[in-house]
């Protein structure tokens, strides 16, 4: 298995209009191969800023790279970039393959 985390930081006082884009949006992932869960997780908050992570889980890394590659991933993050004022910075990538 192979998860896949961006970590969010969101500025204080953001925090529902960004979960609220993230529950409204539409991911495409339930259909694409290899994709097995998916999970919005909220952080604490600090100096007014909020840590979110996105999580997901795949079969396997070879699917989430097909994942990446994908005209569904496309549709998934487009517009992306016209909430920027919610953000501090980039998102961060994190990824894991199962130990165990």
């Amino acid at each position: 298995m192979f998860i896949a985390m961006n970590r969010f930081l969101i500025k204080s006082g953001k925090e529902e209009l960004f979960e609220e884009i993230w529950k409204s949006r539409e991911t495409h992932l339930d259909k694409f191969p290899g994709f097995l869960k998916f999970n919005l997780l909220k952080g604490i908050t600090k100096d007014d800023v909020t840590l979110y992570a996105s999580h997901t889980e795949w079969v396997s890394k070879s699917h989430f790279d097909d994942w990446i590659k994908s005209e569904a991933f496309r549709k998934a993050h487009k517009g992306a970039h016209a909430n920027n004022d919610l953000y501090i910075g980039h998102p961060e990538f994190e990824g894991f393959n199962a130990i165990i």
